[in-house]
């Protein structure tokens, strides 16, 4: 169907089809409704002062927008979902870990600044030379706890001084009726007291009964003050601990300190240079990178761990080619018979989960109740010591990882075998050549090229078995002197993990350095590898 423009008298196409009309403004609803839930998460990030996240948002949300909306770009939709996919996942994490490296962001540097500074504002401490006696008196109103001033501040500080004006004038206080077998924290109003308390005391057998629910209760004064228990009987006033000074410093009133902001280290520091936990992020450029190197208890374990990492992805991959080659050498053997039964038995490790395996050959390796052990001690009388002793805690994990990985080598070599033509083994037995001759004049020459790339993809996955070695060994034995957790067996990858999480100051700074040097290793792995499979093309 046409229509005449009038101004131009040109026809105009309009759609005979209106599902595609419709199917153009759901997608237009679906794009809109998506940027405005990534604006959403853009002011929910930025509220919560997390700016870096709210950029990514914005930009994905952005790019969307653009993107789903001219015309030019119509061939990019197709492959957004993808890039942004990436984007996401991918490189917003690599240079999130990056940017983490340069800073000391750790379990004491946390928070930012401004919380740090809120978290010290909000602490008390209690004034124990002011303290109130206490005694349960019961009567037919119920029970109702009588406090005496026994102590009074010196006034030898501001806070003493506050504290004295505070409580001038009166010495003793008194609750109204109430229950003490209430479990959580409650706040009670107190008055001061005229006349002589009501009731008999209750001995100090009842008192006790009653220490849990006293110690729940937050006692108020009526000028605002807060008694706390601090004794079996005796209360104590609550005070603020730190207060702010006009040039931002924070003064502690308990101690006569003053705290002022380290923008070097992200601490509160007194005029000693005494740290006050908790800190905050701060840049540091590269001293992770620099500790790395030059402190020698971090640099020992770190070359140690860099060198058995190296040797074992190496030696995984020399051993499960080596076995892998050698069965399916055999499997294309013309006289054996029952190859289907054999290839299916052997691809079987392949099938069950890696998790299943470590952890049935963990058992097994057990040194007092493990199969393995057993056998040996029937037959030579020893119990080798694999998750204690260094050497054998690392072959235990080769002969394990052998067993995972065989498989996989296993499925390439046959493969490439089976592409081979047979002609030539059949000219090299014309010309007299035997098994060593075919093996090495023929089959390794011609399947080495292809099985290069993957091989260096096998080198790089080994590189990083994180799951392995989380399951079999825990990193342990321990390499002693380390000032970071670190393991005889942990590979690069496990004694990051364990910096950022496991040690007591989860050095997430020190941890992103060594990730981002893990990572450039593989990424060099990554482009020979791509360098090889663009030569072999």
């Amino acid at each position: 169907m046409y229509t005449v423009n009038a101004s131009r008298g040109l026809p105009r196409h309009r759609s005979r089809y209106p599902a595609e009309r419709y199917t153009r403004w759901a997608l237009r609803g679906l794009v809109a409704a998506l940027v405005l839930a990534l604006l959403w998460l853009v002011l929910a990030f930025h509220l919560n002062g997390q700016p870096i996240f709210a950029l990514l948002f914005l930009v994905l949300g952005a790019a969307l927008g653009v993107v789903f909306t001219r015309r030019t770009l119509m061939s990019h939709r197709y492959i957004f979902p993808a890039v942004a996919s990436m984007a996401l996942f991918v490189i917003f994490p690599l240079l999130y870990t990056v940017g983490i490296s340069f800073s000391n962001y750790s379990s004491s540097n946390l928070l930012s600044e401004e919380r740090v500074r809120a978290q010290l504002l909000a602490r008390t401490y209690q004034e124990e030379s002011a303290t109130f006696g206490f005694q349960l008196h019961s009567s037919d109103e119920g029970v109702r706890l009588y406090l005496e001033r026994e102590g009074a501040p010196s006034a030898a500080s501001e806070a003493e001084a506050e504290l004295e004006e505070a409580l001038e004038g009166v010495s003793r206080f008194v609750t109204g009726p109430m229950s003490l077998q209430d479990s959580e924290r409650r706040h009670v109003a107190i008055q001061p007291a005229e006349g002589e308390p009501m009731g008999e005391p209750l001995a100090m057998r009842e008192v006790i009964a009653y220490r849990a629910a006293l110690q729940n209760l937050v006692l108020t004064t009526p000028e605002g003050l807060e008694l706390r228990m601090a004794g079996l009987r005796h209360y104590a006033p609550m005070l603020d601990r730190y207060e702010t000074r006009d040039d931002g410093s924070l003064y502690d009133r308990r101690d006569g300190l003053l705290l002022s902001a380290d923008g070097e280290t992200g601490f509160f520091v007194t005029e000693e240079g005494e740290r006050i936990t908790p800190g905050w992020p701060v840049a540091v450029g590269l001293d992770n990178y620099a500790r790395i190197f030059l402190d020698p208890d971090i640099r020992g374990p770190f070359i140690q761990i860099f060198v058995w990492t190296f040797a074992f992805a190496s030696l995984t991959v020399v051993f499960t080619l080596i076995v892998g080659f050698v069965l399916a050498s055999l499997l294309q053997w013309d006289q054996l018979r029952g190859k289907a039964l054999y290839r299916t038995l052997l691809i079987l490790p392949y099938a069950v989960p890696a998790f299943i395996s470590i952890l049935i050959f963990k058992g097994m390796f057990n040194q007092h109740f493990g199969e393995i052990n057993l056998i040996l001690d029937a037959l030579f009388g020893v119990r080798p010591d694999w998750f204690t002793d260094p050497w054998l805690a690392r072959s235990m994990l080769l002969l394990v990882n052998t067993w995972l990985g065989y498989p996989y080598m296993l499925l390439l070599c046959m493969g490439l075998i089976q592409s081979i033509p047979r002609d030539l083994y059949e000219a090299s037995a014309v010309d007299g050549g035997g098994p060593l001759t075919n093996l090495f004049q023929i089959t390794l020459p011609l399947i080495i090229k292809p099985l290069t790339p993957l091989l260096i993809a096998c080198f790089a996955f080994n590189f990083n078995n994180f799951v392995l070695i989380a399951l079999l060994t825990g990193g342990n034995p321990d390499i002693l002197g380390a000032s970071t957790p670190a393991g005889t067996t942990d590979l690069l990858v496990s004694y990051t993990y364990r910096i950022a999480f496991q040690d007591a100051g989860q050095n997430f700074g020190l941890a992103a350095a060594i990730a981002t040097l893990i990572f450039l290793l593989v990424a060099g792995l990554a482009l020979l590898n791509l360098r090889l499979a663009k030569v072999r093309v």
